[in-house]
């Protein structure tokens, strides 16, 4: 564990128990001489276009903004956080980072990143006015906004109509319901040389939203506080469909590596995922296969509950003028501009729902591709991600994806493998004291 590791140096210590950090003076009013910020970014540790479409945002920034310097920093999105953990040991004290919504309660308490509420004051609500109000709670801990969202989706279910029709079913009226999950993906396993449902919940792409999209969707929940409660009923219910989803056939029994890539070749009809990933998938499916995207299945008449997958922008700047060219930063990165470029160049939803129907922005887009439609409707009922807390909550959060994975893929009783996990990961949650 790299938080261990670096706190066996007294310095390290000092800097992730936030007792050796900096204390942080009043931002200041505004820029007057040049001034350089790192951004620390996963989008630019990728080839192609969340690389470009980011550094094209950069450079306007600083067009924008000429006293202001970004000095780009990428690391992969499941390295980010050892990277600034690092150079902040190193003396190296980062200004801006995209860090996945797992890390949120991490950065809050140990990271040292801002509460924009006491940075920024009052800019906090003038900036925030127009955004949407369950993305912006996706970052706060506390009662405070220590990540603001910045890329982010809900999951969708991908669907190959050729497929479906080969089965003999009406690609008009797909699914809905995980009843109608099951019996579609049984015709599909009976009727087609195919594959008919999988869930990017498990595997070594991280699906965790994914997963707890389902168990919230059934009223289920994660953990209360502290006390986890992914073996409860709601959540161990939802676990218990998907492996009856598995015993009937209706889920494909494929690499959980390779979800992604048999979804593209064009032999897997339903695949429940991120959106993240359509603009991939649409250019795989151009000229090979028909491809829908409709909303997630929901629990009979139950709400579905979307969760978030993606990153939220923090401030961990100490420096007043440091920390007032980091803000402006973030500002402009959630802008309508910012948005237009995220969701038509990269494919994540806007944070902004007015720039969907304006002509200055997103509208001539969103007409032209209207399969992002499902996942907007999604926005109204977007839950937040559950982070855990304390200093293993990486650990106990693997704990509880391998017991799910294990629940389903597995051949024990899928309510006994998830109470027996749940109670060795209880052990490394912090106590309420």
């Amino acid at each position: 564990m790299l938080r261990r590791t670096l706190m066996s140096t007294g310095a390290a210590a000092l800097v992730f128990a936030g007792l050796g950090l900096p204390s942080s003076a009043q931002m200041a009013e505004e820029i007057t001489e040049p001034v350089t910020v790192t951004f620390y970014s996963y989008n630019l540790a990728t080839a192609g276009q969340r690389n470009d479409a980011t550094m094209e945002m950069l450079n306007k920034f600083m067009e924008d903004n000429p006293l202001i310097t970004v000095e780009p920093i990428g690391a992969p999105s499941n390295e980010i956080l050892s990277r600034v953990q690092a150079d902040i040991v190193a003396g190296q004290q980062p200004d801006v980072a995209q860090l996945v919504f797992r890390d949120l309660i991490y950065a809050a308490h140990d990271l040292g990143a801002e509460a924009l509420e006491d940075l920024a004051k009052d800019e906090l609500a003038q900036h925030s006015e127009g955004m949407v109000e369950n993305g912006l709670e996706l970052g706060r801990v506390d009662g405070k906004t220590y990540g603001l969202a910045y890329t982010f989706s809900t999951p969708v279910m991908f669907i190959n109509k050729d497929i479906f029709r080969e089965a003999g079913l009406d690609p008009q009226t797909p699914p809905r319901t995980w009843e109608e999950v099951k019996a579609a993906g049984i015709a599909i396993q009976k009727n087609t040389n195919y594959h008919g449902f999988f869930p990017g919940a498990f595997g070594p792409i991280d699906g965790t939203f994914v997963y707890q999209s389902i168990v919230m969707s059934n009223g289920g929940r994660v953990r209360e506080g502290n006390k986890l409660t992914f073996a409860d009923d709601g959540a161990a219910d939802a676990v218990a469909m998907l492996r009856d989803l598995r015993d009937s056939g209706a889920y494909a029994d494929i690499d959980v590596a390779a979800h992604m890539d048999t979804f593209s070749a064009g032999k897997l009809g339903m695949f429940l995922f991120t959106s993240a990933v359509q603009n991939s998938f649409s250019n795989a499916a151009e000229g090979n296969f028909e491809m829908d995207v409709v909303a997630m299945p929901s629990f009979g008449d139950k709400p579905t509950a979307p969760t978030n997958s993606g990153s939220a922008l923090y401030v961990l700047s100490k420096d007043p003028v440091q920390q007032r060219a980091a803000w402006e930063l973030m500002k402009f990165l959630t802008s309508k501009y910012a948005y237009t470029q995220i969701t038509s160049k990269i494919g994540y939803l806007p944070l902004r729902l007015d720039i969907v129907n304006d002509p200055k922005y997103l509208k001539d887009w969103v007409e032209a591709n209207p399969l992002i439609r499902p996942n907007l409707e999604q926005l109204e009922r977007l839950t937040a991600n559950v982070a855990f807390a304390g200093p293993n909550y990486r650990q106990v959060e693997n704990m509880m994806k391998d017991a799910a994975t294990a629940a389903v893929l597995g051949d024990d009783d899928p309510y006994e493998v998830l109470s027996a996990a749940q109670d060795e990961a209880q052990k490394l949650m912090p106590s309420d004291d």
